[in-house]
This record gives structure tokens, C-alpha cells and sequence, in this order.
């Protein structure tokens, strides 16, 4: 690999370039000028970086294509302290005490968060950073620790800190592409090997640290040792490339539209959105119309400040009408996710509760008061005594609603606006559409409930395995089954729950399967 050296003094040109827009990064605006970010590219390779460099600008850093004077922050990714410090010795670097050498966790936390945080200790790259020492042979994680990890996530605490991010992507790439393919088996693999690296506790940098793993088969080995040599995967590259793949990401990612639809669309020629609107042929279901309608606030992320905005808006309405309603976000956030794309919420009652019209009295108020912008509501499907479903990803029986709500939030000044001579305040939208479920449930379901609404999908998926193949029980969102004393088994808890199916309990932010 040639290394280019980089002088103290920078070119005439490259100043005069430098200087030619003060706020603008390659047409964006800087928000952050005192920050200047340099990603390296050892170990990630070339498509991850630009990538993460145009996320950068985008929410306005200052991201540099190559080290210079300027750079304040240099992220690394599976580099360890040692192994950066030789790379800057390479680049003709005098100083390198005056950069920041920060690990890509910082990066990701910035990009959420939406603006630069402060490099805490857990973020810097240290002399005594762990993985060099991973890689020496007096301190290599032990095989026997590898024969022990559980080819089941639920037995697995996984939490959000992965270190194995650029692996995993591609996997979830290859997933995506198989489970619109409608090729189940392919697509469970990818995904079992990316649950499994996520609960890794280090960086895999080499193929001897994934010996012993389960779910490691030939495929998914293939594509780690690419990734490990090449810094990425020219598979999971072909599939981003791909026509269909491209079509597909796009029609799924509206409110209403998977993949029989996207399937349909595509043999009908349709390749974009924008084609789909334009086809007047085409009945779209209310819901769909919704997705389309209000598809930019949908598909831009809700931040839990967001979701607990909306998490007592919800809370406020539902006590109205049922005074002692226990009211529960669950999803992402309770797995403590910091964004997510829509909240949801369950909904139950210690005391004897016969309205049923509880939901449809919460959208009437929220349609008086301006705030209900779409609702879909299905009716419960419940049957007593009725076995819980064998279908690992069945949809549950309980009456739900699928709502997108007005939000009302504070606007952040956005100096783009004033370069519009016609600009009127009038115009600045001032709500954000955001997506919304709500789901009741009995109280003597309410464990199992919270257990599924919680997830991870991937989580929920090998509990509902691990109960049938290793318990010989059968369990989803209402019940737990015991097909040998053929008995329901009642639970008060999730706790209660894990101990039936003889698991240690798995805390909601250990389950990021």
C-alpha cells in the first residue's frame, strides 16, 4: 500500500480552495468549525469511509479527504493506539500529540447525537488499548470461551456497544437483499452470524478470533475474511449496486409497502419512488397513501427526546379514559436505543377493564385536537385457551393501532432558508409526522407481551426457538405453552418467563440482538 506523505506546508492552491467558501464543506454548511475530523481509511476501506465522511457533512462537520495542518480528530476503526501512531509516522506527521485519536464508537455517538461530543475516556484510543493485546499470543481470547457462546441470542447479553460494526452491516445488506428474494434460510443465516458478532466483546481482526463461534458457516466466513483483508465486502458492494436491491430499500421504506408489494411493483417496471407517484394506475391502500404523504418525516430518525415527548402525550390521553392504565414504550427505546423510526407503546390495566373502545376514544380525542394525521385500527383476534402461534414471526392477536401523530417541536434555526429571497415564516413547517403504535393487552398477558413487543426481532425470534426446540414449549406474545404437562404457564413478569424456559433473565438493553 503507497503512503502519501503529507507536507507541513500545504500548496497555494489547496489554501486558496480552503479558503475560497469559510462555511461550506463540499456544499454543506459547517456547523462545527472547530472540529475537523480526519477518518482513516486503514482496516475500513474505501466505500465505509466516504460514506461515513458524507454522513459527516451532512450534519454539518468539517470532514478533511486527507491529513492536513487543520485536522483536530482522527477516528479509527479496529486500530489499536500502537497501530495509528506507526500509520502518522508514515504520513511524515511530527507531532501527533496535537490530534485526538478517537475510536469510531465516538464517530457513531457524534452522528446521533447530531453534534460533536466531548472524547470521554471510553472513546480515545489508550496505550493499554485492548486490541493489540487480542492479537498477541500471551493474551488470545481462549477457544473454550468461543465453544461456549450459545447459537441463541437469548442466551446471549448483547448490548449496543458492537464492536464489529463493519461486518455486521454488510451482513444485514446480505440479509435485506435474501428477504427480498423471499429466501428465508439465507436470510436467517446473515442475520444469526451478525447477532453473534454483535455480543462479541472485542473487534474480530483476524479469522482465528471467529473459530469456534456457532453460526459461522462458509458463506459468512467468506465474507469476514474479504473484509478482514480488503477492509470490505465486494458482495455486500454488488448488492448495494443492484437494481432490484435499489428498488426494493425504496418501496419498503414506505409506511404501508413490503415485499410483496415492492415484488409487484417491479415486474410492473417501476425502479423509484418517483415512478410509483407517477403511475396513476395504481390503487395504493390508505395506508400507503399516508406513507407517501408524509414519507420524509417518517423516514428521518425519532430521538428519544422525541419519543418521550410523544410518550406522555400518549400517556395523558390514555389515563382520560382509564384512569389505572399501565402504559409502557417498548421497542428500541426500552432497549435503551437513542433514535429509532417509530414508538410503541403497550397499553394495560390492573383492574377489570370492559371497554373496548378505549383506543377508538383515544384517536377521536386526538382527531378533535388536531394531532391524528392516520389510523388504522384492527380488532382483537383473541381466543381463549387458544395455543400460542408456532410461526416464529407471526403477527399477534390483540386489538392495536397503527397511528402517525402530529408533533409539535421547537424549529432549530436553519440558515439555508435565509438564501431564499421569498422566504416566509408562514411556510416553516413547525410538526413532524411521526409513526406510532398502540397495543392492549389483558393484564394476565401483559409479561408475554412486553417480553414480544420489546425484541430485538432477532432476540425474540431464538427465545420463541429455545422454547420449542430445547423446552418443548411453545410460546409468543399471549402465552407460554408446556406441550408435555399440557399446561399454560402463567407469568406475572418476564422474569417469570426466562425462569420457566430455565434462563438466566436477559435485561431489555442486553437484548440487541
Amino acid at each position: 500500500m503507497n503512503r502519501i506523505r503529507v507536507p507541513a506546508v500545504f500548496s497555494q492552491r489547496k489554501r486558496q480552495q480552503g479558503m475560497h467558501s469559510p462555511n461550506l464543506s463540499h456544499g454543506y454548511e459547517i456547523k462545527f468549525n472547530k472540529f475537523v475530523i480526519f477518518i482513516m481509511q486503514r482496516k475500513m476501506g474505501m466505500t465505509r469511509r466516504k460514506f461515513l465522511m458524507e454522513l459527516a457533512r451532512r450534519k454539518g462537520f468539517r470532514v478533511e479527504s486527507e491529513l492536513s495542518d487543520s485536522v483536530t480528530h482522527i477516528v479509527a476503526e479496529n486500530n489499536s493506539y500502537p497501530e495509528v501512531l506507526d500509520w502518522l509516522k508514515g504520513q511524515a506527521v511530527g507531532d501527533s500529540s496535537r490530534f485526538e485519536l478517537l475510536d469510531i464508537s465516538w464517530f457513531t455517538a457524534c452522528m446521533e447525537a447530531g453534534r460533536p461530543l466531548d472524547s470521554e475516556m471510553k472513546y480515545r484510543l489508550m496505550k493499554t488499548d485492548l486490541s493489540p493485546l487480542l492479537n498477541t499470543p500471551e493474551l488470545e481470547v481462549p477457544s473454550f470461551i468461543a465453544s461456549k457462546v450459545s447459537q441463541y441470542s437469548c442466551q446471549r447479553k448483547t448490548t449496543l456497544n458492537n464492536y464489529n460494526k463493519k461486518f455486521t452491516d454488510a451482513f444485514e445488506i446480505m440479509a435485506d437483499n435474501y428477504e427480498f428474494k423471499e429466501n428465508e434460510i439465507f436470510c436467517l443465516e446473515f442475520l444469526r452470524a451478525a447477532s453473534v458478532l454483535k455480543f462479541l466483546p472485542f473487534p474480530v481482526t483476524r479469522m482465528k478470533d471467529i473459530q469456534g463461534l456457532p453460526c459461522m458457516g462458509d458463506r459468512i466466513r467468506d465474507v469476514i475474511e474479504e473484509i478482514i483483508e480488503e477492509g470490505e465486502s465486494s458482495r455486500a458492494n454488488e448488492v448495494l449496486n443492484d437494481e432490484r436491491y435499489k428498488s426494493f430499500k425504496q418501496f419498503t421504506s414506505v409506511f404501508g409497502v413490503g415485499v410483496k408489494t415492492s415484488e409487484k411493483w417491479y415486474r410492473k417496471g417501476l425502479r423509484t419512488l418517483e415512478e410509483v407517484k407517477a403511475d396513476k394506475t395504481l390503487k395504493l391502500s390508505k395506508m400507503q397513501k399516508a406513507g407517501f404523504l408524509y414519507y420524509e418525516d417518517l423516514v428521518s430518525c425519532v430521538s428519544k427526546a422525541e419519543a418521550d415527548a410523544v410518550s406522555f402525550i400518549v400517556k395523558n390521553t390514555v389515563c382520560m379514559f382509564l384512569p389505572d392504565a399501565v402504559v409502557t414504550i417498548t421497542g428500541g427505546f426500552r432497549r435503551g436505543k437513542k433514535i429509532g423510526h417509530d414508538i410503541d407503546f403497550l397499553i394495560t390495566s390492573p383492574g377489570p377493564r370492559e371497554d373496548d373502545d378505549l383506543l377508538h376514544k383515544v384517536v377521536d380525542l386526538w382527531k378533535k385536537q388536531g394531532l391524528l394525521l392516520y389510523c388504522d385500527i384492527i380488532e382483537s383476534t383473541f381466543v381463549k385457551e387458544q395455543l400460542p402461534s408456532r410461526k416464529v414471526d407471526a403477527m399477534d392477536n390483540f386489538q392495536k393501532c397503527f397511528a402517525i401523530l402530529k408533533f409539535y417541536q421547537p424549529r432549530v434555526e436553519d440558515n439555508s432558508y435565509n438564501t431564499s429571497k421569498n422566504f416566509d415564516m408562514a411556510e416553516v413547517k413547525d410538526w413532524k409526522a411521526i409513526r406510532v403504535d398502540l397495543v392492549i393487552t389483558p393484564f394476565e398477558q401483559y409479561a408475554y407481551a412486553l417480553l414480544g413487543w420489546t425484541g430485538s426481532r432477532q432476540f425474540g425470534r431464538d427465545l420463541r426457538r429455545y422454547a420449542t426446540h430445547e423446552r418443548k414449549m411453545i410460546l409468543d406474545n399471549h402465552a407460554l405453552y408446556d406441550k408435555r404437562k399440557r399446561i399454560f404457564l402463567k407469568a406475572g413478569s418476564e422474569e417469570e418467563i426466562f425462569a420457566h424456559l430455565g434462563l438466566d433473565y436477559v435485561e431489555p438493553w442486553e437484548r440487541n440482538a
